[in-house]
């Protein structure tokens, strides 16, 4: 469910060449540094750094972040993912308060908050999430808010507990079709994800979700996963490159022109989603503060 993370240096047998047209700008000026010194300050996580994000410089820049919840240790080991794997710490009851006091000192309009999986407990961290949420919302009333969210292992209490906060926007991301799920999402289950996404709309949520290009998936199975999800009451989709973080993640197929992202994103409103983000350098959270709105015939 992270954020979609940037290449790294692999095997000159196995690599595939990197195209002109992902460029990432380098995290430079005075809001990236104000930035980076809260981070720091308030002990935070964000999945800009854990997830390797290629849009951090230009985000932070803007003086906005996505905060991680719960932890940088995560108990899933998906194959694409920068995060690290294993024993995570001890829940945290005071990051609530810290994440919301960040986003106070930031002036954040628009928030991102996500998660690492804490498979390991009962409420797969639903709580904190809960406090998050409401702490946030107390300090900032003005900010709203994208929540992008674990399955909790298919647990419906857990999720119902962000149902009934109610932040603008909950995204909980498919990432992959649903023949390579197993390959790509190894805990995760396809299906499983479309459930989070029908309940979250049954429940009166704006929904979002993410899939990345550039696995070895078909553009048929592409088009029937953003048919899935808009099927199952998703609004809001995000498509993005795959970009292999270390030669231990799974490896680039190929690189997916700008071209095909642009004709995917008209297929997606011409099937009905609200809003669709398509590009080679999106990510879940790029341009987060517009997906609140209807993105329909929008250039």
């Amino acid at each position: 469910m992270q954020e979609l993370p940037v290449i790294a240096a692999e095997p000159a047998t196995t690599r595939v060449k990197k195209p002109d047209w992902l460029r990432v700008k380098l995290p430079i000026g005075e809001n990236y540094k104000q930035v980076r010194n809260l981070v720091d300050t308030h002990k935070l996580h964000t999945i800009c750094e854990s997830g390797n994000c290629p849009n951090m410089g230009e985000c932070w820049g803007a003086g906005t972040a996505t905060f991680m919840i719960l932890g940088n240790i995560c108990t899933r080991s998906c194959g694409f993912c920068a995060v690290a794997t294993g024993r995570p710490e001890a829940v945290d009851f005071d990051e609530p308060q810290r994440v919301a006091e960040a986003i106070y000192l930031m002036k954040v309009k628009h928030a991102v908050i996500t998660s690492v999986d804490r498979d390991e407990l009962k409420d797969g961290g639903s709580i904190i999430w809960a406090n998050t949420i409401n702490a946030v919302r107390a300090l900032n009333p003005e900010t709203t808010m994208e929540t992008l969210i674990p399955d909790f292992r298919g647990q419906w209490e857990n999720l119902q507990r962000i149902i009934d906060v109610a932040p603008e926007i909950v995204s909980h991301n498919l990432e992959t079709v649903e023949r390579l799920t197993k390959q790509v999402r190894i805990q995760a289950k396809y299906h499983r994800s479309l459930e989070v996404i029908r309940r979250l709309k049954e429940g009166g949520m704006r929904t979002k979700s993410g899939i990345m290009l550039g696995l070895g998936e078909t553009r048929e199975e592409v088009v029937q996963a953003m048919q899935d999800l808009y099927d199952n009451g998703c609004d809001v989709v995000t498509l993005g490159q795959y970009l292999q973080p270390t030669p231990k993640h799974l490896p680039v197929v190929r690189f997916v022109h700008p071209d095909e992202f642009a004709e995917l994103r008209e297929i997606g409103y011409n099937m009905g989603l609200d809003y669709v983000e398509a590009g080679p350098l999106v990510r879940s959270s790029y341009h987060a503060e517009k997906h609140i709105f209807s993105g329909r015939n929008k250039g």
